[in-house]
């Protein structure tokens, strides 16, 4: 059996920093539910964040993307 490589990209992150954790994204002075970790390639500029953080207001709304070192745990902040 080949085992089945997994990503890096989670490598290092919080235990609190999951798909579906609530957050407080500084920047933006807001809490917010994380949609996706992972890989993202800007269309734009071409630059690859290996490790990129996808935001959604609770309840909906416009989606942001920030590096994981930028969330904080809702509750600490």
């Amino acid at each position: 059996m080949t085992p089945v490589p997994r990503s890096t990209s989670r490598r290092g992150l919080p235990g609190w920093l999951y798909e579906g954790a609530r957050v407080f994204d500084p920047g933006r002075d807001c809490e917010a539910i994380v949609q996706f970790i992972g890989p993202f390639e800007d269309p734009q500029t071409r630059r690859v964040m290996p490790c990129a953080v996808f935001l959604r207001p609770e309840g909906g709304g416009v989606e942001w993307i920030v590096a994981p070192e930028v969330p904080r745990q809702a509750d600490a902040r």
